[in-house]
């Protein structure tokens, strides 16, 4: 019989983690091009270390200059935060770009032409999770740990956390009864701050965020002995001038905390004709409101695709146990209503437009959708079609 009954951990990363910097690089890039053609091809990488942004890929689109791209670049790092000796957005940083055009096989793959509908971008698997664990509709543990982040992100750049910098981690360990958490058990962040404040501050600082960010129910057992703040001591030199950064290491942090799999592939730097990214949207889009609509505690959605293929290759639901009996009806559902072609999916969820610099950091999902057109995969607007 299968354990109820467990400790379950996971993690998050702040936008000035070095990777993340690289996602939101990355995914600036994609919204300056769908920003001039909707119809734009991105496939853009990033690197980052101390005082260094190398940007190279593949794009096919609109004419964008060097100079406007890496005036962009340090538009990020400065909203970031960054202007620290070993990494700024001013000039000691040297940006460059390496993008050039996207190769023709890979285009004949994937455009429409005389009776033949727009293929997927590249073969894979992705998945898309919703569990009843928060309002959102998210695993419980990557949900706090965003959380605690993005408050201390907001509070940092707004002036009022003082002595805090950019790259920092959060880690939240949740006690779970019957398969639902009842308790957090231990927490753990790690910041990068200032010369001038030492760790007593630091926790002083950082405790307040736990408790914003958590359910006073769920700390209520909660020993401060196992709250571990910067538990190796200092944490000054940090970013990328204290690690190399690149676009697409953090794929569970954007998704689901370990909670479910994951495909493998990541989501930043890429246009919505790439699978990895819209396919996995939709996959969230179909399990979030599956479970929105009461069919099942939580659903786990699979899709596959083949490269120039329009359709997907295969559909797989998986349900709670005691509502395994109702995945065929479930499934019956998706293919009568559901468009799940690269097309079908940009089109069912708004995605030809600039909406992802937004996504890169604190999770792809379990975000609200905004009046922009971001985060449209996490509306839950077709639950009529899923109420049995």
């Amino acid at each position: 019989m299968k354990n109820k009954n467990y400790l379950f951990t996971s993690e998050s990363v702040s936008e000035g983690h070095p990777d993340k910097v690289c996602d939101r690089i990355s995914d600036m890039v994609v919204d300056t091009y769908l920003s001039k053609d909707p119809y734009s091809r991105v496939a853009c990488e990033t690197l980052t270390t101390t005082n260094k942004v190398v940007l190279a890929g593949e794009t096919r689109g609109p004419e964008v200059s060097k100079e406007e791209l890496i005036q962009k670049v340090r538009d990020c790092i400065k909203d970031i935060g960054y202007d620290q000796e070993g990494f700024s957005w001013k000039k000691t940083t040297e940006i460059e770009s390496h993008l050039h055009g996207q190769s023709a096989d890979i285009a004949m793959g994937v455009d429409s032409k005389d009776n033949k509908d727009e293929g997927a971008g590249d073969q894979g698997i992705m998945f898309g999770y919703a569990c009843k664990e928060t309002d959102e509709l998210m695993p419980a543990p990557i949900y706090f740990s965003h959380k605690i982040l993005r408050l201390m992100a907001e509070d940092r750049k707004s002036g009022v956390l003082k002595g805090i910098e950019p790259d920092s981690k959060s880690q939240v360990t949740m006690e779970y009864e019957n398969n639902k958490p009842i308790r957090v058990t231990s927490i753990v962040i790690s910041s990068q701050h200032s010369k001038d404040i030492n760790q007593d501050k630091v926790r002083d600082l950082i405790y307040p965020y736990i408790e914003k960010s958590i359910p006073k129910k769920l700390l209520q057992n909660l020993n401060k002995k196992e709250v571990y703040i910067n538990p190796t001591g200092q944490f000054i030199i940090g970013g990328p001038d204290g690690d190399t950064g690149l676009t697409g290491r953090k794929i569970i942090v954007d998704t689901y905390g370990g909670a479910a799999p994951h495909g493998g592939g990541a989501f930043s730097g890429k246009d919505p004709t790439k699978v990895d990214r819209s396919a996995a949207y939709a996959s969230r889009y179909l399990a979030k409101n599956i479970v929105a609509a009461g069919v099942s505690e939580k659903c786990l959605i699979q899709l596959s695709y083949a490269i120039g293929v329009s359709k997907p290759l295969s559909i797989y639901i998986k349900l709670d146990k005691e509502d395994e009996d109702k995945t065929k009806i479930i499934e019956k559902k998706i293919i009568e209503n559901f468009d799940l072609s690269p097309r079908g999916i940009r089109e069912m969820l708004g995605l030809n437009k600039p909406i992802y610099e937004i996504t890169s950091a604190y999770g792809h999902f379990g975000r609200k959708p905004t009046s922009k057109g971001e985060f449209s995969w996490e509306k839950t607007d077709k639950t009529s079609i899923f109420k049995l």
